[in-house]
């Protein structure tokens, strides 16, 4: 906390840990953001959000998540290498879906289609989120598919992936049209431009508890941008750096 205390600040200003506190709200994710409630409130099958590298896609899908409304239950997938049953598995984890005893196998798409049954008419409804979603296999984004075939209307089931921008190339693979078909709501995340970076840097500054002026001046915010490319988590290791 030397630097913090040295610049006046309350916490650290250039963390990459994702933080809802910190989100810049750009043009471009403040659009990314509205598109994520569209395709919410629409009752969109799938919902897409992409992004650059460290563009900040984990801390616009965080808020994102803060903000839903409270009869939304979430299921968060982090492991995106999970084969199908284990992904579902996964599913049910989040969701604290029990499943009926049996003396043999149980039919877990059945038990799912139960559970969303059962909570829409609870007056609630299921997100499954889906990080780093570009490393899924063909096979689980086919089942991903048919889990949303259970629910026409996107009141009950909606999924929504977040990748790299690889993940857009992957659906426009013709093995995938009719996923690619349900995407109902694409947002992606870009670089900054140098305006845009100087603006983050205070942004995050001021959120940090900056009072004062800042501690970067014009010439060293736009060698920020030029070496981080705009990308904010590589400004946020510059500018923790340089402070």
């Amino acid at each position: 906390m030397i630097v913090e205390s040295f610049f006046g600040l309350s916490r650290e200003p250039f963390s990459i840990a994702p933080d809802p506190r910190f989100l810049y709200p750009s043009e471009q994710h403040r659009e990314a953001l509205e598109l994520l409630n569209y395709g919410l409130a629409r009752g969109a099958s799938f919902v897409l959000l992409t992004g650059e590298i460290g563009a900040g896609k984990t801390t616009l899908w965080r808020t994102f998540l803060e903000q839903l409304p409270s009869n939304v239950d979430v299921a968060s997938v982090v492991n995106p290498k999970l084969g199908v049953d284990a992904l579902i598995a996964r599913v049910f984890e989040d969701l604290h879906v029990e499943l009926p005893a049996a003396d043999g196998p149980v039919d877990m798409i059945d038990a799912l289609h139960g559970h969303l049954l059962l909570a829409h008419a609870q007056g609630r409804r299921t997100l499954i989120v889906i990080d780093e979603a570009q490393a899924l296999s063909h096979e689980v984004l086919e089942q991903l598919r048919l889990l949303t075939n259970l629910d026409s209307s996107g009141r009950k089931l909606q999924v929504l992936l977040i990748g790299q921008p690889e993940l857009r190339g992957m659906l426009a693979s013709p093995e995938l049209e009719p996923l690619a078909q349900r995407i109902v709501v694409r947002a992606h995340l870009g670089a900054l431009t140098e305006a845009q970076t100087a603006a983050y840097v205070e942004h995050r500054l001021r959120v940090a508890g900056l009072q004062g002026a800042l501690p970067f001046d014009g010439e060293a915010l736009g060698l920020v941008h030029r070496f981080s490319g705009g990308v904010p988590r590589r400004v946020n290791v510059l500018c923790d750096r340089a402070l």
